[in-house]
């Protein structure tokens, strides 16, 4: 008789709907036995993170929540989805974290201001598998992460998805902060650098509330229009009317 295959191999399957966005790739492909991601004492990689030392788009800054935590700055915008696979992402991350971050608890200020999906967001199952793959001690410092200028289709997807593609410790730690006036509820001014967009994304924000919710009152930004002297089709009234021969 025929051997028969081995009913002790393990196997897995995932359905993921084409249509939500998600990366499926940290699914598909399985994490290779290493142990870089433990914070070791010396990174040979660090001169390849110097280009993305320049984006500035993850940064531990130098001041404290009200809480006394530690803060890191995210700046969606700065950050070139692109051209950055996950896995140097995530060894970039492990690298910051590990090599700058001090002892104590620390937070995440995440600025969703003015970014665009196709261009500025990992996805949500890449930002799950670096939290995953994180030290258990990390995870646990790791107290808080403020969402500002979440936007109504974040608030949507993270509704819905959240539950299911974040871990519950990470999910039940996001804040969503709408205006950086709340934020200083928790964080005094002049612990965290605000980029000026951010600051006038803020400001537009002030003055167009309904744009939370996906409404555009002005789409068109008529109302920024300069008045015109003159309106388009008005004849010079100094033309002199032509007689015609009959």
């Amino acid at each position: 008789m025929g051997s028969s295959s081995n009913s002790n191999d393990d196997f897995s399957v995932f359905v993921l709907a084409s249509d939500l966005g998600i990366d499926a790739r940290p699914f598909l492909t399985r994490p290779e036995e290493d142990t870089w991601y433990d914070c070791p004492d010396h990174d040979d990689d660090h001169q390849d993170f110097a280009h993305l030392d320049s984006l500035q788009f993850f940064q531990l800054q130098s001041g404290s929540d009200k809480s006394g935590r530690r803060i890191f700055r995210i700046v969606g915008k700065y950050f070139p989805a692109p051209v950055i696979s996950a896995e140097q992402l995530k060894k970039y991350v492990f690298n910051k974290i590990c090599t700058e971050l001090p002892e104590g608890p620390f937070c995440i200020v995440y600025m969703h201001s003015t970014v665009q999906t196709e261009d500025n967001n990992p996805g949500l199952t890449i930002l799950r598998w670096i939290y995953e793959e994180l030290p258990s001690d990390h995870k646990d410092r790791l107290q808080a992460v403020y969402f500002v200028h979440p936007g109504l289709r974040s608030r949507l997807v993270l509704a819905t998805l959240g539950r299911f593609f974040l871990s519950g410790g990470l999910y039940w730690k996001i804040k969503y902060v709408s205006r950086l006036q709340y934020l200083w509820d928790d964080i005094k001014k002049g612990e965290l650098e605000i980029p000026e967009f951010v600051q006038k994304h803020d400001d537009i924000l002030e003055h167009r509330p309904l744009t939370d919710y996906g409404i555009e009152p002005d789409p068109f930004h008529l109302s920024q229009m300069p008045p015109t002297a003159y309106s388009f089709g008005r004849h010079d009234s100094g033309w002199s009317a032509r007689e015609y021969m009959s």
